[in-house]
C-alpha cells in the first residue's frame, strides 16, 4: 500500500511540476514550430532562404572501388574488391555442384556440402576450425547449388592470412572420416525429410520444374541426394569427384573488404602448388555437357490436408508451377528478361504490397487481386551459364486447379503483348533499386563478385548493370517474351491433381492467342 501511495505521490508532483513549467513557458499551443508561421508562403518543393545549398558526395562517373583479377600461373582466379570496414569477407567458389553429377551417384555435392568445413589434415574436429575462426571473429559457411559450390567465411580483415590458409585446408584437404560422414549422412536425411514435410513447397517444386525442364541431363539433375543414394556414398567415390572438379581452373578465391595483392599474396603461400589429398592426378573425366531444354511434366500425388498442425492449420492446396526457356545470364537477353520477371512480380506473394512487394506488377493486380481464391502467384527466373527457365508458382484449392492453370497461361500470353511504358519504367527503377540495395551487403557483394568471375573472367559493377537496365525497351520485352513463347513449357505439379488440365492442354493454351485452355464437353459427368 505505501509503494501505491508513493508511486501516487510522485505523479502528483509531476504534474505539478509540469503546470508550473506550462505557466513559464506558456501554454503548448501557442509555441513556434518548424510548421508553423515562420515561412507562410514558401511550398515544400522550393529550399528555404538562408539555408546553405546542400553538397552530395559524388564518385565522378567511375566507381571508386573496382573489382580487379589475378590469374596465378595453376589457373587459380584470385578477385577482391576493397571495401570499407573493419571485416571481411573471403571464400573459394567452384564450378562443381549436381549438374555434373551424371556419371557419379546423385548427391555428391550435398554430400560435400554438409562435410564441409570438418577435420582436415591440419584441424583435428570441426571445433579446431571454429575456434580459430573465433580468434578473428569469423564464421563460415558453405553452399552447393546445381552449377556452383561456395566455401565462405567473413571474418576480421586483419586474420586474412589465417583465413586464406584455413579455406585451403578445408577445401584441398579434408579428411573425409568415417564418422564424419555418417555424420553427413544423417544430416542429408533430416533435410530429405524437412522438404518433403514443411508447409512451403517451393524449394521441392523448383526440383520438380528443374527435372521436367532438364529430363535426367546438367541442371535437370537432383540437387539433392535421393534417399536410394544415402548409404552409398563413401570417402572413394567423393574423391572420385574431387579430383576432376575440384582443380584449380575451375576455382575463384574472392574477397571484399580487403586489399587485392594481401589477397593474392596470401593465395600464392597457400594454393599455389598445394597438392590435394587425393593427389595431383589431371582430371580425366570432366562433364561439359552443355543444357538440353526438353520441357515436359512432373507430377506428385500428395494429400496436402495435413501439412500443418495446430490451432489454424493451412488450408489444402494444390500447387502448380508451368516454366519455360529463358536464356542463359551470358547472354544479352538476360537483362530484358530480368525485367520481365520483375514486371511480373519476382518475389514472395505474401510480401507487404503483393509480389515482389510491387502492388502494381502483374500477378498482383491481375491475379491475386481479382482472384480472391488464389494463395499465391510468384514470378521466378533461374539463370544459368548456358540456359535459363522464367516461371509461375500459384497455389489454390484443388477444386479450382483448371481455372488457375488457365489464369496462369493467359499471363504467359500477356507477355508478348503490349507492354505500358509506365510499367516498364516501374519495374526497371524496381530492379536496380532491388540490385543496389541487395549490394549493400558484404557477403552480397562477395558472392557477385566470385559469380561473375568464376563464370566471365570479369565483373559488371553496379553502375554498368543499371545502364543496362536503363536501356531496356517495351519493344525488347515483347521480343524475348514472344520468343519464349515459342518453346514447349515444364510443369510441376503437388497436391491433389484430379482436376489437373493435361499438359498437351496446357500446351495448346501457351500456343493460342488468348491463353484459353481447349474445352472438352462430356456427356456423363
Amino acid at each position: 500500500m505505501a509503494a501505491v501511495v508513493l508511486a501516487a505521490t510522485r505523479l502528483l508532483q509531476g504534474s505539478r511540476a509540469w503546470g508550473r513549467s506550462r505557466l513559464r513557458f506558456g501554454a503548448p499551443g501557442y509555441r513556434q514550430f518548424s510548421s508553423g508561421g515562420a515561412y507562410p508562403n514558401i511550398p515544400l518543393s522550393a529550399p528555404l532562404p538562408g539555408v546553405p545549398t546542400p553538397v552530395f558526395a559524388t564518385v565522378d562517373g567511375q566507381e571508386k572501388f573496382e573489382t580487379k583479377v589475378t590469374t596465378l600461373e595453376n589457373g587459380l582466379r584470385v578477385a577482391s574488391q576493397n571495401k570499407f570496414g573493419q571485416f571481411c569477407t573471403v571464400g573459394i567458389l567452384i564450378n562443381s555442384g549436381s549438374r555434373y553429377e551424371a556419371k557419379y551417384l546423385s548427391g555428391i555435392a550435398h554430400f560435400l556440402e554438409k562435410l564441409a568445413f570438418s577435420s582436415t589434415a591440419r584441424f583435428d574436429s570441426k571445433d579446431g576450425i571454429l575456434h580459430t575462426l573465433e580468434r578473428h571473429g569469423g564464421i563460415c559457411d558453405c553452399q552447393a547449388s546445381r552449377d556452383t559450390t561456395m566455401y565462405a567465411v567473413s571474418a576480421d580483415s586483419k586474420g586474412l592470412d589465417t583465413v586464406v590458409g584455413l579455406l585451403a585446408e578445408v577445401v584441398l584437404h579434408p579428411r573425409l572420416t568415417e564418422e564424419e560422414i555418417e555424420m553427413a549422412r544423417l544430416a542429408v536425411q533430416f533435410e530429405l525429410e524437412d522438404l518433403n514435410m514443411r508447409p512451403d513447397p517451393e524449394p521441392l517444386l523448383t526440383e520438380m520444374i528443374h527435372e521436367a525442364a532438364y529430363r535426367e541431363n546438367t541442371v535437370g539433375l537432383h540437387r539433392f541426394c535421393p534417399p536410394e543414394n544415402i548409404a552409398k556414398m563413401d570417402r572413394a567415390v567423393l574423391h572420385s569427384y574431387l579430383r576432376n572438379y575440384y582443380t584449380p581452373d575451375r576455382m575463384v578465391l574472392a574477397g571484399v573488404g580487403i586489399e587485392h595483392e594481401h589477397l593474392v599474396e596470401c593465395a600464392r603461400k597457400h594454393l599455389l602448388g598445394a597438392r590435394p589429398a587425393w593427389g595431383s592426378g589431371a582430371a580425366v573425366d570432366v562433364d561439359r555437357s552443355v543444357a538440353q531444354y526438353t520441357g515436359g511434366v512432373v507430377k506428385l500425388e500428395r494429400d496436402m490436408s495435413k501439412v500443418s498442425l495446430g490451432p489454424a492449420p493451412f488450408p489444402e492446396l494444390t500447387h502448380i508451377m508451368i516454366g519455360l526457356e529463358s536464356c542463359s545470364f551470358l547472354e544479352a537477353d538476360f537483362i530484358p528478361f530480368a525485367v520481365l520477371n520483375m514486371m511480373m512480380g519476382g518475389g514472395g506473394s505474401f510480401s507487404a504490397g503483393g509480389p515482389g512487394k510491387g502492388m502494381f506488377t502483374r500477378l498482383y493486380l491481375n491475379v491475386l487481386n481479382r482472384h480472391h481464391w488464389m494463395y499465391n502467384a510468384t514470378a521466378y527466373h533461374h539463370s544459368y551459364e548456358d540456359t535459363g527457365l522464367l516461371c509461375i508458382h500459384a497455389s489454390a484449392d484443388p477444386r479450382q486447379v483448371k481455372e488457375m492453370v488457365e489464369i496462369i497461361t493467359k499471363e504467359f500470353i500477356l507477355m508478348g503483348g503490349t507492354v505500358d511504358v509506365v510499367e516498364l519504367e516501374r519495374a526497371k527503377t524496381q530492379l536496380m533499386s532491388m540490385l543496389m540495395m541487395n549490394l549493400e551487403a558484404r557477403p552480397v557483394i562477395f558472392e557477385d563478385v566470385g559469380r561473375q568471375v568464376l563464370a566471365t573472367r570479369s565483373r559488371k559493377l553496379p553502375h554498368e548493370l543499371c545502364a543496362l537496365i536503363r536501356d531496356v525497351r517495351p519493344e525488347d520485352i515483347k521480343r524475348v517474351a514472344s520468343k519464349m513463347l515459342r518453346g514447349k513449357p515444364a510443369v510441376a505439379a503437388l497436391g491433389d491433381l484430379s482436376d489437373l488440365p493435361s499438359y498437351e492442354h496446357i500446351q495448346a493454351a501457351l500456343s493460342s492467342r488468348d491463353g484459353r485452355l481447349p474445352r472438352t464437353y462430356r456427356l456423363f459427368r
